[in-house]
């Protein structure tokens, strides 16, 4: 705690404190008291001023308790501010203090009075003559700061090892397949079909980005038929992307084929949002900020504490004390990406957190493309247009043809604004304008983009404009080159809107939306009526462990009766299935089926349950059959799933499909994949090994034993603990799906295992898309000596200083003896060491510790 020295004070018996004047009693002596905050001792003895006689305090608001003791006491934090008035900070306060205000005391130094406890801190005071002792009763007792920012803290990377990835990797194949047949009701002899397609990927790392492969297979037994659908190189980073091969173009084009070229997108002043799924490279999401920084202000009296929260979460991420301006200010305050606008203002008045706040909401919302003010986005793109390969076309690659490209540059212009204009080339040179509108104090979003007229005159037009004048009415514009729609929706009731839609091509229609719930029942319905009267709806009821699912349309009905045999809202691992089903095409067909299903509680990293089995009996117009599936992603890195169908609601034919999914990483060896390859095109992660290094070698040998037992408490990666990341963690390694960028990574001792340790506690790790950064760390064996240290003549020493120097000088471990001479050097490793005392050769000078030592040993020393 740092102190600070008062202005000079006109009197040390008088202080100007609130427009008065308080006069000190003559009659008031120095003399110690304990400082007990409610009834616990924190402050045993300490010099006030003031007075009692035998019985109770004499003029106790008045009595002088030093500065010091007050913020000990109180654990108060002090700021000195650029004004030079302090910010005097608690769980339960947050006030400034005029130093200069401030009295002296001659012999106690800088003081409060009891009366300025109450006043300036809200802290109530009493003396207890039997405690004797101060009992202050701070209104926060138990309450947390919570202070935060929204912004996190930087890490700190600097002079840490520094781990990179390989500049090229193979990271995970994957074989994907999908049998069909059929049997007529003449038999499975040569009316029957069998059809086999398949698909296969691979992705890997190409020096700062990803690479990507993916061969369609028509007929997975002819590999003629075998043909590229998709080759992308991508790298993607805050400042730039870099795309090469297969892509979408940034416009929205109306050619044939597919788009094959290079883009590049490069950015000023903001970061595009984080990709978590697969996909690839997509323009929109790349050209648009992850967040966009928002003002919040308004007005409140001097003295007031307000904080910043988001929805109804406690946590504060900003707060600021009023100052004489009146005015409160949140600045730059992110909107969009996880932050999705809905931000509370709480004013806490004379900044006393016991007092109850003043709420103020502050939403915002953010529209899709839109980049903060200031900042800008470029993109340039040129390439050609491809054909892929029929089915009994022998080329592979393709066969590339008319040239396309563009060129767009979007500017954010204010808060509210951002505008972008280009130009294209798709059979013909066209202009490109796009706006991105959402004005502060009006509940309007505008999203449009617009390519002039192409060889026929024809405008392309694309816009989303959204209005919400009320909480309780929207309407919502949708325009394309195919048809323009309109959606308005009226919350009459709490549970009950009105809808209203136009489609340019179906015309219009009005309908109802309900929706409630209780504990153990829930309903949800939507329908809708158009003028040409055909009526469509959804329904969802739930009663207890009963649900009824509907939904039909001018087409058909499709219902289902689901009853779990479980009896748990958990899970539904048994349920018994009822469903019906009709198709009003070219005559009226039905299908009811009655089944039996189960779902195992247990899933894979996919999400899939590890197994799944459907049995059921099907009886409609089309005659009736049994009706089968099954599925399990028991086997690591493969997914199995069959279905027969002995009768289907349009066809009285039996059809069955066998699907395979295969996923292999061959990363650090070959093991399973987890079915989601496509997720490296944008992502990377952290592949670590922890193993026991027994030679100290730093490198793992064969034998050398992997640990991941207690991998959850072991590593923590950017400040927080590795299971905030959903690792997987495995026998021999633990997996970690990250965005690319450089992360911290640190090893807790609470996770190593006993009499070992890191030979490094902390790493900085670069992760790249495409692939896992390996990182491999040797846990080392852990010795600790302890002993007493004697004199010459064999007195213990008190005090002193041991210490243990590795032959290198790398590793300097010390510990001082307490009052009986007894010294505890922990965490040493394998080596040959010097002791020292207090500088001075110790007797015996050296130990040697090596894999055959005991990982706790008791060793006197002595000194020369």
């Amino acid at each position: 705690m740092s102190y600070y020295e008062p202005g000079t004070l006109a009197s040390d018996r008088y202080n100007t404190f609130a427009g008065g004047l308080t006069d000190i009693s003559d009659n008031f002596t120095v003399f110690p008291v304990g400082v007990n905050i409610g009834g616990r001792p924190v402050i045993f003895s300490v010099l006030v001023r003031g007075q009692e006689d035998g019985t109770q305090a004499i003029d106790f608001e008045n009595w002088l308790i030093p500065y010091d003791t007050v913020i000990k006491a109180l654990k108060l934090e002090v700021t000195p501010l650029p004004d030079g008035q302090l910010e005097v900070r608690s769980p339960g306060l947050v006030t400034r203090i005029n130093p200069k205000e401030l009295r002296n005391d001659p012999e106690l130094g800088l003081v409060f009075s009891i009366q300025e406890l109450q006043t300036r801190f809200g802290v109530p005071a009493e003396f207890d003559i039997n405690e004797y002792a101060i009992i202050l009763n701070p209104p926060w007792l138990g309450q947390r700061t919570g202070r935060s920012n929204v912004t996190a803290a930087p890490l700190q990377l600097e002079g840490l090892p520094r781990i990179e990835p390989s500049n090229f990797t193979l990271t995970a194949i994957e074989q994907r397949l999908n049998a069909t047949g059929s049997e007529s009701s003449s038999g499975f002899g040569e009316s029957s079909s069998l059809r086999a397609r398949g698909e296969l990927t691979a992705v890997g790392t190409l020096l700062f980005g990803s690479w990507y492969v993916r061969v369609n297979q028509p007929d997975f037994l002819e590999s003629p038929t075998w043909s590229l659908a998709e080759a992308q190189y991508l790298q993607q980073t805050d400042s730039g992307d870099y795309i090469v091969g297969s892509q979408p173009t940034f416009w929205r084009s109306q050619s044939a084929g597919e788009y094959w070229g290079v883009t590049t997108i490069q950015r000023r002043g903001f970061t595009p949002p984080v990709t978590f799924g697969g996909g690839g490279f997509v323009p929109g999401q790349r050209l648009q900020a992850s967040q966009v920084g928002r003002t919040i202000l308004g007005e409140a009296e001097p003295g007031t504490l307000v904080r910043l929260t988001q929805g109804f979460s406690d946590r504060v991420l900003a707060e600021v004390l009023v100052d004489s301006s009146g005015i409160y200010r949140f600045e730059d305050v992110p909107i969009g990406g996880q932050s999705f606008g809905n931000y509370r203002v709480l004013l806490y008045p004379q900044g006393r957190l016991s007092a109850q706040p003043e709420i103020r909401d502050a939403t915002f919302s953010t529209v899709p493309g839109q980049i903060p003010a200031g900042a800008s986005a470029t993109i340039v793109s040129a390439g050609f247009g491809r054909q892929a390969s029929g089915f009994q076309n022998q080329n592979f690659i393709g066969e590339l043809q008319d040239f396309r490209g563009g060129i767009a540059q979007r500017w954010g212009v204010s808060e509210d604004l951002t505008v972008g204009v280009g130009g294209i080339y798709d059979e013909t040179a066209r202009g490109l304008g796009e706006l991105f509108f959402r004005p502060s104090g009006i509940p309007l979003e505008i999203a449009a983009s617009v390519l002039s007229p192409d060889e026929e005159g024809n405008w392309d037009v694309n816009a989303n404009v959204r209005y919400e004048p009320t909480p309780g009415i929207s309407a919502q514009f949708n325009s394309d080159r195919f048809s323009q729609r309109l959606n308005l929706n009226w919350r009459v009731l709490p549970r009950f809107i009105l809808l209203g839609t136009y489609n340019s091509r179906d015309g219009v229609a009005a309908g109802v939306q309900t929706g409630f719930s209780r504990r153990g029942f829930f309903t949800f319905a939507r329908a809708t009526l158009d003028n040409q009267n055909r009526l469509r709806w959804n329904a969802t009821q739930r009663w207890g462990f009963l649900e009824l699912t509907q939904q039909g349309n001018e087409i058909g009905l499709q219902s289902q009766l689901n009853y779990n045999l479980s009896q748990s809202f958990l899970n539904d691992r048994h349920s018994l299935l009822l469903s019906y089903e009709t198709r009003n095409l070219e005559r009226n067909d039905n299908l009811a089926t009655v089944g039996w299903r189960y779902r195992s509680p247990a899933r894979s990293a996919d999400g899939s349950y590890r197994w799944e089995t459907q049995l059921g009996y099907g009886v409609g117009s089309q005659g009736s059959g049994i009706i089968a599936t099954a599925q399990t992603t028991v086997i690591p890195g493969l997914l199995l799933r069959g279905r027969y169908e002995g009768v289907s609601v349009t066809s009285s034919e039996a059809n069955y499909s066998l699907e395979l999914v295969a996923s292999l990483n061959v990363q650090q060896g070959l093991f399973p994949g987890d079915r989601q390859s496509d997720r490296f095109r944008t992502r990377g992660g952290l592949l670590i090994q922890p193993f026991f290094d027994r030679n100290t070698n730093d490198k793992w040998d064969i034998g050398e034993e992997l640990y991941t037992e207690t991998a959850d408490l072991l590593l923590i990666l950017n400040n927080q603990p590795i299971k905030s990341s959903q690792p997987q963690i495995q026998n021999d390694r633990v997996l970690v799906r990250l965005p690319p960028g450089t992360y911290r990574l640190d090893l807790d001792p609470a996770g190593f295992p006993l009499d070992w340790q890191a030979a490094v506690d902390a790493y900085a790790v670069e992760v790249v898309a495409g692939s896992y950064t390996p990182v491999i760390i040797p846990l080392i064996r852990s010795f600790t000596l302890a002993g007493v240290i004697t004199d010459t003549e064999g007195n213990p020493v008190a005090g002193a200083r041991v210490e243990a120097i590795s032959a290198d000088g790398e590793q300097r471990l010390f510990s001082v003896t307490n009052s009986a001479g007894v010294y505890y050097l922990e965490r040493l490793s394998q080596g040959m060491f010097t002791l020292q005392i207090n500088g001075e050769p110790a007797q015996p000078e050296t130990i040697r510790l090596d894999e055959s030592s005991e990982p706790f040993q008791e060793l006197n020393l002595r000194e020369r």
